[in-house]
């Protein structure tokens, strides 16, 4: 079988040119690097044409001997360049490179042109390689994609630490970004253009926004209870009890495999939970009656997960557990502002309350940082309640 080669137009060095892109192979790099016409590039590590109908059939002609060669890219770039003049002007030598700046607001449709189509690519091929989980891989490809999208046909391998300052400062003001949204965008662009495309680390020269401090928000022990009694469904009730008594993520819920309850220590296993941290949780001994009981009757019995989809064998979803949560929130007539991570929230909040050690409920959590365990301590009732309003002082003095 012909390795495939995908041409794709690119800017180098202010001019257009045409990328043979395909993945690392010896014997292949000797057969391309001896093509008419055909250079090398450190900056975009590629070999590439310059932007010349005649030599570019000919490269083709030659490629074809030893490879399947994919023109898709290249004949979109092309089909638009012809419809839109406007767009298929390459940038002038005389143009700075300030003036790279995202040149109109990103709206619905928008699309990445061809020109800077390898970047995704790139990127989350080498965000796999460092094994990244799924959900940051999501978070990454989506905030580049939206550089793509507002640049245009300007060639997002150009920019320099001064365009990316400009490109921020207008997601912050135009676009109205919020702080954690700003600083995931500016991760995602500082893992490519400094790990992808190993640019000399520059970002500490971008100032970033200043995080707002959310605190937790918690439900107390009442309106728990409210929750759990509004279920009815076996099921239901086991995945929300799993939830709190252990103070889990609804991915580690869903992910929770039978194998993974060890009655004998009394323990939940959690495998591989966020940043990739397996930890132990005391399993609760009325959770253990009510798992029990659960698994004797459900139908179809589940095999891997506790808690299976109708498909024997995967995961239940967790759209499906968040959606368990809210229709018993709503049972419960609870007002709140919650979500199903306030049961994790809840959790901590209120062994907190308790008495017991922060340093153990980070651990429980798995949290990395206990600065991010402290969070609780702001909304805990456990010292609240022992001060004492200078209101009810006065009351209680008879001065009112």
């Amino acid at each position: 079988m012909k390795p495939i080669i995908k041409l794709s137009t690119f800017i180098h060095r202010q001019k257009e040119c045409i990328a043979l892109r395909y993945p690392y192979n010896a014997v292949l790099n000797q057969k391309v690097r001896k093509i008419s016409g055909v250079k090398w590039t450190q900056t975009h590590r590629c070999w590439y044409l310059p932007f010349e109908e005649k030599l570019c059939k000919k490269a083709i002609q030659e490629m074809e001997k030893f490879a399947e060669v994919d023109t898709g890219l290249l004949r979109t770039y092309l089909l638009q360049r012809k419809n839109k003049k406007q767009d298929s002007m390459p940038v002038k030598k005389t143009e700075k490179p300030e003036t790279l700046l995202p040149h109109k607001e990103i709206k619905p449709g928008d699309t990445i042109y061809p020109i800077n189509a390898h970047v995704l690519e790139d990127m989350q091929e080498l965000l796999l390689l460092k094994a990244y989980s799924p959900s940051t891989v999501r978070t990454y490809i989506n905030e580049m994609s939206q550089l793509l999208k507002a640049l245009g046909t300007l060639h997002a391998d150009d920019l320099q630490p001064e365009n990316l300052k400009k490109y921020l400062l207008y997601c912050a003001e135009k676009l109205g970004l919020k702080e954690n949204t700003l600083h995931s965008r500016m991760n995602a662009l500082k893992f490519y253009y400094e790990q992808v495309l190993g640019r000399e680390k520059f970002f500490w020269k971008i100032p970033r926004p200043k995080k707002q401090i959310i605190l937790p928000k918690v439900l107390s022990d009442v309106e728990i209870g409210r929750m759990f009694k509004s279920i009815t469904n076996l099921k239901h009730k086991a995945i929300m009890f799993t939830a709190y008594s252990a103070g889990l993520r609804v991915s580690e819920v869903v992910r929770l495999r039978i194998k993974d309850i060890d009655a004998s220590r009394m323990t939940l296993f959690i495998e591989r939970a966020k940043g990739k941290k397996d930890r132990v949780v005391n399993l609760s001994p009325i959770l253990l009656d009510i798992l029990r009981v659960y698994l004797k009757k459900a139908r179809p019995r589940p095999r891997t997960y506790l808690f299976e989809s109708s498909v024997v064998g995967e995961p239940y979803s967790t759209r499906s557990a968040q959606a368990i949560f809210s229709m018993a929130k709503e049972k419960a007539g609870i007002q709140k502002n919650v979500s199903f991570h306030s049961l994790r929230h809840s959790f901590a909040t209120h062994l907190l309350e308790k008495g017991v050690d922060i340093r153990y409920i980070k651990d429980i959590l798995g949290h990395f940082n206990i600065k991010t365990t402290e969070r609780y301590t702001h909304v805990s009732r456990r010292q609240l309640v022992n001060i004492v309003s200078p209101l009810d002082d006065l009351f209680s003095r008879e001065i009112l």
